[in-house]
């Protein structure tokens, strides 16, 4: 059984941005969700700043906070390392959203399907796409995963439940690797199994000393941070405004 982790060396990420549209497209996740989000950090003053970035998936930990607090085990870490949401036994109780010490988890306030960018029966968009199954309509993301046959892939889809990235699950049990990384254009993102040694995570590892985030909160993350760090001091620039 595989031991799925992640690195991402902070020396090749250009805060392009990618690897959050690749989410968004391939979850299919509402306008406000952002699974893998990319922090913008500024350090030092004029002319000597610095800008920074810092790209934040679900860090996956081997000691869930989130799973520990829920009270139906909807949320739960499987044996090949990824912790899931099963939308199905989900009841929004939002313990997890409040225990998660790295903010991943978002709310389904409402239908999904009316939380998107674009008014899909808009003529002018129905001319553009020609009939193309609209962003939160994707097959992929009903089937149900892993032996224990969970719903647990995807934006849910469902109102009141809870969500949060999956290591694209449905893209990992075809061998494939999620979004995020095959889109990155300078590789910065590495996922794989960090139990085999030749895996790419596990050799971008041994070439570069890496942390963890909030380390100090024992949650035993499975992403490594490789490279350049930034100060306590760094300030977080440009956040997207939030809209229901």
């Amino acid at each position: 059984m595989p031991k799925y982790g992640m690195t991402i060396d902070l020396d090749r990420c250009t805060g392009c941005r990618a690897c959050m549209v690749a989410c968004k497209i391939e979850n299919n996740t509402s306008q406000t969700a952002f699974w893998m989000y990319v922090f913008r950090l500024e350090e030092g003053t004029f002319p000597d700043a610095k800008v920074s970035f810092l790209p934040r998936p679900c860090q996956h930990c081997d000691n869930a906070a989130c799973v520990k607090v829920c009270p139906v085990g909807a949320r739960y870490k499987r044996d090949d390392g990824i912790v899931a949401t099963d939308w199905d036994r989900c009841i929004g109780c939002r313990y997890c959203e409040v225990a998660c010490p790295y903010g991943v988890n978002y709310f389904n306030y409402k239908d999904p399907k009316k939380g998107q960018y674009m008014d899909w029966k808009d003529p002018d968009i129905q001319v553009a796409t020609a009939g193309v199954v609209p962003g939160w309509s994707n097959p992929d993301l009903d089937n149900k995963f892993g032996s224990e046959n969970r719903s647990i892939a995807g934006s849910n889809h469902i109102k009141g439940v809870m969500e949060k990235c999956t290591f694209c699950v449905q893209r990992v049990e075809k061998d494939m690797s999620p979004a995020c990384v095959d889109t990155c254009p300078t590789h910065a993102i590495q996922f794989g199994d960090l139990d085999d040694p030749n895996s790419a995570p596990s050799i971008a590892a041994r070439e570069k000393s890496g942390f963890k985030l909030l380390e100090d909160r024992n949650t035993q993350p499975r992403v490594t941070y490789l490279g350049s760090t930034f100060s306590p001091g760094a300030r977080e620039i440009e956040r997207p405004s939030v809209r229901e």
